[in-house]
């Protein structure tokens, strides 16, 4: 699997895990120079609190386009060390 955007490949593993029908990325997978820490901070109630990235290619800004769970409650304790992409960020085989 590949995610791409603005042209740019973010990550590409063999090695996703899907969950709730997206597909989320070993963190060695990703292309680190993509990815710009975010202060944003959401909550999903089995899954525990997500933080993101925002996606920086080319000087253009997918702002929060990238989340992941720090330390995920017990159900979702399989996404720990993954990412999962959004906001017109393509995934695709």
């Amino acid at each position: 699997m590949k995610a791409i955007w603005n042209g740019a490949v973010l990550a590409e593993s063999d090695q996703t895990i899907m969950v709730e029908g997206n597909h989320y990325f070993p963190l060695d997978a990703i292309r680190s120079e993509y990815f710009k820490d975010s202060g944003t901070h959401t909550t999903c109630p089995w899954k525990g609190v997500a933080s993101y990235h925002s996606i920086v290619v080319d000087e253009k800004t997918n702002p929060d386009a990238a989340w992941y769970y720090p330390a995920p409650k017990d159900p979702a304790k399989q996404s720990a060390g993954y990412v999962a992409f959004w906001r017109g960020v393509q995934v695709v085989k």
